[in-house]
């Protein structure tokens, strides 16, 4: 990746970022707006809304929220990595990589034990994420095939404690 600033989020860069997730998106504002809705929720974490910038524009973002994990009446805060943007035109530049790995260290500075995500099942274990039904954490919001929903471990040992089902908060159902 050359000459692209990994940062954190200003709220100027608000427009900047939805047109980078129609773009990246095909056009659709469904990301968009989810990155919206996620901003106005007590899930936000402003620290966790991190772009790439090049020549003074936006060309890549990455947004990872609160989430839990229930195991009956017990409740894990854990964080959920969506969305991750690069402009179609920036794509395949390592941008996206800079970004969930800055993602995956500021989760990591913030005490957090694991974030789980939906996406490509070839993507993301380049990362370290992993099938999460394997450790014991389920998904029943969204029905998707079990290569999908992957968890990524902040705190080492924490796949073998936290089991449970991941419940996304609101924004992502409004």
């Amino acid at each position: 990746m050359d000459t692209a600033i990994i940062r954190t989020e200003k709220l100027e860069d608000h427009d900047k970022v939805h047109a980078l997730l129609v773009d990246a998106f095909e056009q659709r504002e469904d990301e968009a707006r989810l990155v919206e809705r996620i901003r106005r929720s007590e899930g936000f974490i402003p620290s966790l809304s991190i772009v790439a910038e090049r020549d003074q524009d936006i060309v890549g973002h990455v947004l990872i929220s609160k989430a839990k994990i229930m195991n009956g009446a017990e409740a894990h805060e854990v964080l959920a990595l969506a969305p991750v943007a690069v402009h179609t035109d920036m794509q395949k530049q390592g941008i996206g990589a800079a970004l969930i790995k800055e993602g995956l260290e500021r989760s990591r500075a913030l005490g957090y034990d694991l974030v789980l995500l939906i996406g490509h099942p070839t993507y993301y274990p380049r990362y370290g994420f992993k099938p999460a039904r394997q450790f014991g954490i389920d998904l029943k919001q969204y029905e998707v095939p079990e290569e999908v929903f992957m968890v990524y471990e902040l705190a080492p040992g924490e796949l073998g404690k936290i089991k449970g089902e991941l419940i996304y908060p609101a924004p992502f159902f409004e």
